[in-house]
C-alpha cells in the first residue's frame, strides 16, 4: 500500500477521533437541600450543637476516636477481613470495569486480520469452458462500525457509567462507616454485659449470703416463713439474671467474630472473654457537629446518592441523542495478492472505507418513551438524593440530642445509684437490729440492683449513640486523622 494510501486513511481515523458534538445532557443543578440550615435547639440541644476547634467529625480518624487498645485491633480486623466490606471493594471493581468499557467506544476498534481462499470452479460455470481453481491472500487493519460521536450519546452513557462508579465507592466507604460503627457497638455491648454479669454475681453471692443467714433465723424462730421465701425469691432473681447476661455476653463475642470475619488472635480473644468494664473513655466525647450543609460533602450515603442522580442526569443525554442521526464508519487497509509472494509487492495495496447513516424515522414510539423514562427516574433519584439529606439530618440532630440528656441522665444515675445503696445498708442494718422486717430489705435491694443495672445501661447508651453521632456526621472512613485532608483530597 502506497504512502497516499496510508495518509488518506489514518487522516480519515484522526477525523474521526476529533469528531464530537456538544452533549444533550441538561446542566447539572444541584437541587436544595430540604431541611433547614441550622441544627435544633432546645432544652434537649443545650450544648450539643456548638462549633469546637478542630478538624471536623468526618475527619477524626478511627485510631483517635475509639481509645480502647482491644477496640481498635478489632475495628482494625473487621476492616481487613469482613465479607460484606469485601463485597462491597468488588463491587467498586466492577462499576470501574464497566466504565473502561462504556469509555473504549468512544475509540475505534482496530484489529489485523489476514485471511486465505482457495475456490475450485466447474468447468459449466468457468467462462473457458474448463475447471479453473482461484487462490487469494490478504493481510491488512480493520475498522469496524465506528461510530461518530456527533450528538454526545456516548458521551452520556461513558458520564452514566462514569457516576454508576463513583456512586458505588461512596457506597463501599458508607459499608466501612457501619462496619467500624457496628464493631464498636458490638465490642460496648460485649463489655455491658460483661459488666453486668459481674455485678449479677457479686449480688447472687450477697443474695445467697443473706439467705442462709435468714434461714438460720428461721431455725431458731427469729424469721418467719414469709421471710425466708422473700430472701429466696431474690436468690433466684439473680440466678436468673446471671443466665440472661451470659447468655448476652456469648451473643456479644459471636456477632464480633462474624464483624471481624476470621479467627480471633489468641490474646485478643482471651482479652475478650475476660471481664471487663464500661469505660466512658472509650470514645471521644467531643464531637463537632459542623452546619447541616457540611452533610452533603461528608456522608457517603449523600454523595452516592448525588452521583446516581448525576448518573440519570447523564442518561437524558444518552435518551435525547437516539433522534439523531448515527453515524457509523468501516473501513480497512492492507494488501492483497492472488500467491503468498505477492502480498507485499509492489501495486499490492489495497482498501475500502465504508461510512454509514442511521435516521430513525419511525420506532413505535420507543424513542419517546425512552426519553420520558429518563426523565422520570431523574426525578426519582432527586427524591432520593432529597430524601438521603432528610436521614442524614435526622440522624445528627437525633445523636445531638441524645449525647447532650444521656451525659445528664448518667450523671443523675449515678446519684441514684449512690442514694439507692446507701438505702440499702440502711435497711439491712435495720431489719438485723429487728427494727423492720426483711420486706424493707428486699425492697431496698431490688431498688439498688436495678439502679446499678440501669447505670450500666445508660453508660452503654452514651457511648453508642456518640458511636453513632461519629458515624452519622462522616466519620470512620480514615485511620488517622492527620490522613483524612490527603486521602480525601485524592479521593475527590
Amino acid at each position: 500500500m502506497t504512502r497516499p494510501t496510508y495518509q488518506r486513511l489514518a487522516g480519515g481515523m484522526a477525523l474521526a477521533l476529533v469528531l464530537g458534538g456538544c452533549s444533550l445532557a441538561p446542566d447539572y443543578r444541584r437541587p436544595d437541600a430540604p431541611v433547614a440550615q441550622a441544627w435544633p435547639t432546645g432544652p434537649a440541644y443545650e450544648g450539643a450543637a456548638e462549633n469546637r476547634a478542630g478538624p471536623p467529625t468526618a475527619d477524626i480518624g478511627w485510631q483517635e476516636f475509639f481509645t480502647d487498645p482491644a477496640l481498635r485491633q478489632l475495628i482494625g480486623l473487621a476492616l481487613q477481613n469482613n465479607r460484606d466490606l469485601r463485597v462491597a471493594a468488588l463491587n467498586v471493581e466492577a462499576a470501574s470495569a464497566q466504565y473502561r468499557i462504556q469509555r473504549s467506544e468512544l475509540l475505534p476498534a482496530i484489529g489485523a486480520g489476514a485471511d486465505a481462499t482457495l475456490q475450485r470452479t466447474p468447468a459449466d460455470l468457468s467462462p473457458s469452458g474448463r475447471a479453473a481453481t482461484s487462490h487469494s491472500y490478504s493481510v491488512g487493519l480493520g475498522m469496524t462500525a465506528f461510530e461518530l460521536d456527533l450528538f454526545g450519546r456516548l458521551r452520556s452513557l461513558r458520564d452514566e457509567a462514569l457516576e454508576s462508579y463513583l456512586a458505588q465507592q461512596e457506597t463501599r466507604t458508607g459499608v466501612q462507616l457501619s462496619l467500624v460503627a457496628e464493631t464498636a457497638n458490638a465490642y460496648l455491648s460485649l463489655r455491658a454485659h460483661q459488666q453486668l454479669l459481674a455485678l449479677t454475681r457479686q449480688t447472687l453471692d450477697s443474695q445467697r449470703e443473706s439467705y442462709d443467714l435468714t434461714r438460720q433465723s428461721y431455725d431458731n424462730d427469729l424469721a418467719t416463713a414469709l421471710d425466708l421465701s422473700q430472701a429466696e425469691i431474690s436468690v433466684r432473681t439473680a440466678e436468673r439474671d446471671l443466665e440472661v447476661y451470659s447468655r448476652a455476653a456469648a451473643q456479644d463475642l459471636n456477632a464480633l467474630q462474624q464483624l471481624v470475619g476470621g479467627p480471633l488472635p489468641d490474646a485478643l480473644a482471651a482479652s475478650l472473654v475476660a471481664s471487663g468494664d464500661l469505660l466512658d473513655a472509650s470514645v471521644l466525647a467531643d464531637l463537632p457537629a459542623g452546619l447541616p450543609s457540611d452533610l452533603l460533602v461528608r456522608r457517603p450515603d449523600v454523595r452516592a446518592a448525588e452521583h446516581d442522580l448525576r448518573a440519570a442526569n447523564a442518561n437524558i443525554g444518552a435518551a435525547r441523542a437516539a433522534f439523531f442521526p448515527i453515524i457509523s464508519l468501516t473501513g480497512s487497509a492492507g494488501t492483497a495478492s492472488s500467491s503468498l509472494s505477492g502480498l507485499f509487492k509492489a501495486g499490492s495495496g489495497a482498501w475500502n472505507f465504508m461510512p454509514q447513516i442511521t435516521l430513525p424515522i419511525f420506532s413505535g414510539g420507543a424513542n419517546l418513551a425512552n426519553l420520558d423514562l429518563a426523565k422520570v427516574e431523574k426525578n426519582i433519584r432527586i427524591a432520593r438524593y432529597e430524601g438521603a439529606i432528610q436521614a442524614a439530618f435526622r440522624e445528627v440532630a437525633d445523636g445531638l440530642a441524645a449525647r447532650a440528656t444521656l451525659d445528664r441522665q448518667v450523671q443523675a444515675q449515678q446519684a441514684l445509684e449512690a442514694a439507692s445503696g446507701r438505702a440499702y445498708k440502711l435497711a439491712d442494718q435495720r431489719y438485723r437490729q429487728g427494727i423492720d422486717n426483711y420486706l424493707a430489705v428486699l425492697v431496698a435491694q431490688r431498688e439498688w440492683m436495678a439502679a446499678q443495672q440501669a447505670l450500666v445501661e445508660t453508660r452503654l447508651s452514651r457511648l453508642t449513640n456518640l458511636t453513632t453521632l461519629y458515624k452519622a456526621l462522616g466519620g470512620g472512613w480514615a485511620e488517622h486523622t492527620a490522613d483524612a485532608p490527603v486521602a480525601r483530597a485524592v479521593a475527590q
